[in-house]
């Protein structure tokens, strides 16, 4: 059997996640906004490849506990959703306020942590007893 070739481009589903844009500055209780719109676009099936929603942080301001608030609670809505969350853009600041509280957030653009390529050698200090 043949089939004729179809007129045109094949359809394909888009492989971009939507992106959620979160500007600054923060307060304690401008929560409820993000995470709504984080579930719509989740529920709505927007959550691109596997679920994902890239929140751009770029335009988030000075880094602060009003932001570390609102991202906890993205990714605990994301997660009860069945999806997740990747920033894009977050400052060092915010990077390394998150790490400073124990928050671990995919990173876009972030290379995967691995092993050292081979034939890298790590430093050894004269007097460090051999294993």
């Amino acid at each position: 059997m043949s089939y004729p070739t179809p007129a045109g481009l094949p359809v394909v589903d888009a492989m971009t996640p939507p992106v959620l844009v979160i500007s600054g500055p923060l307060t304690r209780d401008e929560v409820s906004g993000p995470c709504d719109a984080l579930r719509a676009l989740l529920d709505g099936g927007g959550g691109g490849a596997g679920g994902l929603v890239v929140c751009d942080v770029a335009g988030l301001g000075p880094p602060g506990l009003a932001a570390v608030n609102l991202l906890a609670r993205l990714q605990l809505t994301a997660r009860r959703a069945g999806g997740r969350i990747r920033l894009r853009d977050p400052s060092a600041a915010l990077c390394a306020l998150l790490d400073l509280v124990g928050l671990r957030f995919e990173m876009e653009g972030q290379p995967e942590q691995r092993e050292p390529p081979l034939g890298v050698q790590e430093a050894v200090e004269p007097g460090d007893p051999a294993v």
